[in-house]
């Protein structure tokens, strides 16, 4: 008997496809839902990479000239209304605010500093809303796919045991496969949330800094205008 057991196991194909072919249409599901869910992820993860790098790239280069001593009319004639890099757009807010604040005659209209600042809260808050986008997935997929992988696990067991009953054979060989199939539902659940968690993390924690960047760069533009208008 132990004979027959140990042929018919190494006669059974436990590689990945070998699996998932002998798995049920819900484990089979289960797999392709996590399959395409961390396809998902690191398609967010590469794209926000690339993002991230590329906002603080041109956020270097606007600092480099911004203090160039340059006078900041020409800056701004220079990068338009509706520049491309996130950190002129924060600019531009603040100085088409100060622009729109001067009546014909030269004067500043009151409270004109008050609404450069919610200028510059606004263009924030939209770079922000623009950088976080696509976490909240990175969030749910690193939540969720062990759950889900779970529940093909569970469902998977179910089945073996079912087949068990119906064979009454408790062997190794019957036995196995099941169980194999099942674990490997929450294999992939793991290997799809465990990627998703770590970067959410560092891509959150990157956001934070780019955006904190924004908002000293808008502090310390403040505090320009704020000087100009004292004198």
């Amino acid at each position: 008997m132990e004979a027959e057991t140990l042929a018919l196991a190494q006669e059974m194909d436990f590689s990945l496809w070998g699996l998932y072919a002998r798995a049920t249409l819900i484990v089979k599901l289960v797999m392709w839902i996590l399959v395409l869910a961390s396809f998902w992820s690191w398609s967010i993860i590469i794209q926000k990479l690339i993002t991230y790098r590329k906002a603080r790239r041109e956020a270097e280069i606007f600092d480099r000239r911004f203090w160039s001593g340059d006078p900041l009319d020409e800056l701004f004639d220079e990068i338009g209304p509706e520049p491309s890099g996130q950190a002129e757009r924060v600019f531009a807010a603040g100085m088409m605010e100060w622009r729109r604040s001067h009546r014909n005659d030269g004067a500043l209209i009151a409270g004109a500093t008050a609404r450069i600042d919610r200028s510059m809260d606004v263009a924030i808050a939209k770079e922000s809303e623009r950088l976080q986008s696509g976490l909240s997935v990175l969030a749910t997929v690193g939540s969720t796919a062990p759950f889900i992988g779970l529940f093909g696990t569970v469902w998977g067991i179910m089945n073996a045991f079912i087949e068990i009953a119906e064979q009454q054979n408790t062997n190794l060989a019957v036995v196995a496969p099941g169980i194999a199939e099942a674990l490997l539902a929450t294999g992939l659940g793991l290997l799809a949330a465990i990627p998703a968690v770590i970067f959410y993390n560092k891509l959150s924690a990157d956001a934070d800094r780019i955006v904190a960047n924004y908002e000293a760069f808008a502090d310390e533009f403040s505090t320009i205008l704020s000087r100009q208008l004292d004198s």
